[in-house]
């Protein structure tokens, strides 16, 4: 456990739910740590009561505002002094780490979840910085440059299923809010699916659904999402990492439906690789939007997760690091 203060930063959504996690595996108490990320309803929940620098949201491959990320990153340093920064990525890993490493902070960067086949842009990016440290969430591809040392999934474990088959009555569909990239396929299979239940929340991000005769909302606080979650029978979501370790969080077996970029639903493959992960750990159901039945709903519902006590989170030590004076 470090007694300095710790410097977290990463964009939103599943980067940011990941980074928390290994904060904790980490040891790093809640006083101690300050934070750079984007400022959404996930982030004002999840890190209340800690110290947050609000970052400007920078998407791939925006020059303008990923310019004032690296502005922003020197008043940050010369505010605090840290012991160490961490990143799960994305742009702000790459205007924070290289300025930590300069000052002589030992820089580490975590790649997510989301990448079961091989680094990111951000993290391909991050390994040609001599100083930074990087770790994969995968042993199949770690190496020299890349460790591997547990995965933010490590905290979750089966549950028992229940015997006899029941139908649920409240289910929650949430396709996250990722603009430009409508998930419409994903919310009309599950239409005729649900129709029948008493309850259902219905977050549809830019999709057009108004033919579905559907109560849709485009986004939903985190907190009434978590809620409905909890209460929910069964869970059906994009394969987001965030979404995803939601779902495992309150105790469910979500299907998981993820986003294809040969469908223009999102700019790659990464959610494939999550649903994966997670179906081969038996926490989650993979299907695509076209192979949804009722059957799988009704076993996702029968099916439940886990906490369990993951194995500790260790740093590697850093060496060689130039310092800024």
């Amino acid at each position: 456990m470090t007694t300095g203060d710790v410097l977290l930063v990463c964009s939103g959504g599943g980067h940011l739910r990941q980074l928390a996690g290994f904060a904790e595996r980490l040891g790093y108490a809640p006083e101690k740590q300050v934070w750079v990320t984007f400022r959404n309803g996930l982030s004002e929940s999840l890190l209340a009561g800690r110290r947050v620098v609000y970052a400007p949201f920078t998407a791939p491959r925006d020059g303008k505002n990923f310019a004032k990320l690296v502005a922003m990153s020197g008043s940050v340093f010369r505010g605090t002094r840290f012991v160490e920064a961490v990143s799960t990525g994305s742009s702000p890993a790459v205007a924070f780490l290289p300025q930590a490493v300069m000052r002589g902070i030992p820089a580490h960067y975590i790649e997510s979840a989301a990448r079961a086949d091989g680094p990111s842009m951000t993290g391909r990016i991050i390994a040609k910085m001599p100083g930074v440290r990087t770790y994969t969430q995968y042993p199949a591809w770690a190496d020299d440059r890349w460790q591997y040392r547990g995965s933010i999934f490590d905290e979750y474990e089966p549950g028992p299923t229940e015997r006899s088959p029941r139908r649920p009555r409240r289910a929650v569909v949430s396709v996250g809010t990722q603009e430009g990239y409508p998930f419409t396929a994903m919310i009309a299979a599950a239409v005729p699916l649900l129709a029948g239940m008493d309850e259902v929340l219905w977050q549809t991000g830019d999709a057009e659904v108004g033919g579905l005769g559907i109560d849709a909302r485009p986004s939903v606080p985190h907190a009434e999402l978590k809620a409905a979650i909890r209460d929910a029978d069964v869970v059906l979501t994009h394969a987001g990492v965030g979404a995803a370790l939601t779902a495992l969080e309150a105790g469910k077996h979500p299907i998981l439906v993820p986003r294809r970029a040969e469908a223009h639903e999102h700019i790659d493959g990464h959610q494939m690789q999550v649903a994966r992960e997670l179906s081969r750990r038996n926490l989650a159901t993979l299907r695509l939007p076209e192979d949804l039945t009722m059957t799988d709903i009704e076993e996702a519902a029968r099916r439940t997760v886990q906490t369990t006590v993951p194995p500790q989170f260790t740093l590697l030590p850093t060496r060689g690091v130039k310092t800024l004076r």
